[in-house]
């Protein structure tokens, strides 16, 4: 008997959709959700691929968001198999986008597919919010397909699973329930070109900013509250001469990111971080980009649907989560969407040899089709 969610799953690995081109991959999936009644609407943005897909009327309507795009592969040579052709070895399915996210889209198809042909008269509506930019900078992504909801007076988006990759240890240990904000910093710091022999003559951006940058490095932003931890910064890049040994630099750059849970906003992150740095008398410029305010979703309905399938399925106890990175969740939320985010184990993704167990895919659908029973039918 052939595998359906298997065959989707390597069908879109094998398409090279890295961000943010999808290769093919919504055409696939919107070819099968039409088939089985949905109607489909590209939402296209300056050559970025979304689709929004919808079956059925009333109310609720439940969806399911993901993205098809994938990030590089990095060294060819580093893989075992090559990242585009999906191997099967050890009872694991290895390729670029097995757990991040090709399996979850897959899953989700062949749950609905399943769904809507056993239950041809389920309540309410399903819908789909597909992207092809989410491993990138996310601007003409899902953020485009939730404008275009806002914009309609017959559709909201009630409840919302978003196929992340979610799992620690084994599938459905862990679901998330919101995300911590994140806010990018790019630094510059002047000084004065010069000889390294004569520094009296020069200004030596370096050690100007270093003081001030180990101050932002131990500063204690928050403890954290029940459903996040502490928010974080970390320097993830600093720059400065032109890598000879005997020049003064005239700059120094500095890259920098917070974490930041619902303590905090991101205007309160620069305030206290521009007040370090006028501290230290620095000739300094500093630009933002805010990639993603904190977000979280109350407990209701779907949460405990969830949890009841996971536990009915897998006989595992979850763990309600905010970790990890930024997802599209920070986009659709907003709307008074109860959202989580289940998905396989996430301790391959975006790395060399990226594999899921082949078991989780099949389990993955399985949970899908559980939850949408429990909660349309």
């Amino acid at each position: 008997m052939k595998n359906k969610v298997l065959e989707l799953t390597m069908d879109l690995i094998r398409r090279q959709s890295v961000t943010p081109e999808d290769e093919g991959c919504l055409d696939v999936i919107g070819s099968r959700l039409q088939a089985c009644g949905f109607q489909l609407t590209p939402i296209n943005a300056n050559n970025v691929r979304n689709l929004l897909a919808i079956k059925g009327s009333g109310e609720p309507c439940f969806a399911f968001a993901g993205h098809t795009d994938v990030v590089p592969p990095g060294d060819l040579t580093d893989w075992t198999s090559p990242p585009f052709e999906p191997t099967i070895r050890n009872e694991r399915l290895y390729g670029r986008g097995a757990a991040d996210m090709k399996a979850s889209l897959a899953a989700m198809v062949v749950a609905v597919e399943e769904f809507t042909s056993k239950y041809p008269n389920n309540k309410g509506k399903i819908a789909f919010l597909l992207t092809s930019d989410e491993e990138g900078v996310a601007t003409d992504g899902t953020i485009r397909i939730v404008e275009h909801i806002k914009n309609r007076t017959d559709l909201t988006i009630d409840y919302c699973v978003v196929g992340e990759p979610s799992s620690k240890d084994s599938l459905g240990d862990t679901i998330r329930i919101g995300r911590r904000g994140s806010l990018n910093a790019l630094l510059r710091v002047k000084g004065i070109e010069g000889h390294v022999a004569y520094p009296t003559e020069a200004k030596n951006p370096i050690h100007h900013a270093l003081p001030a940058l180990d101050e932002l490095a131990r500063y204690e932003w928050d403890a954290g509250n029940e459903y996040y931890p502490p928010t974080s910064m970390q320097i993830s890049n600093v720059r400065a001469g032109a890598g000879t040994e005997n020049v003064i630099p005239g700059a120094l750059e500095c890259q920098f990111n917070f974490r930041f849970s619902t303590e905090h906003t991101a205007e309160s992150l620069k305030e206290v971080t521009q007040h370090i740095f006028d501290k230290y008398s620095l000739d300094y410029e500093i630009s933002w980009r805010l990639s993603g305010n904190p977000f979280l979703t109350a407990e209701g309905k779907l949460t405990e649907n969830v949890k009841a399938a996971i536990r009915d399925r897998l006989s595992v106890e979850t763990e309600l989560s905010t970790g990890g990175g930024t997802s599209d969740g920070r986009f659709i939320a907003p709307l008074g969407t109860e959202l989580i985010e289940l998905g396989p184990l996430n301790n391959s993704i975006h790395k060399v040899n990226e594999n899921i167990v082949l078991t989780e895919i099949s389990e993955l659908k399985d949970l899908y089709f559980n939850i949408l029973a429990r909660m349309l039918k």
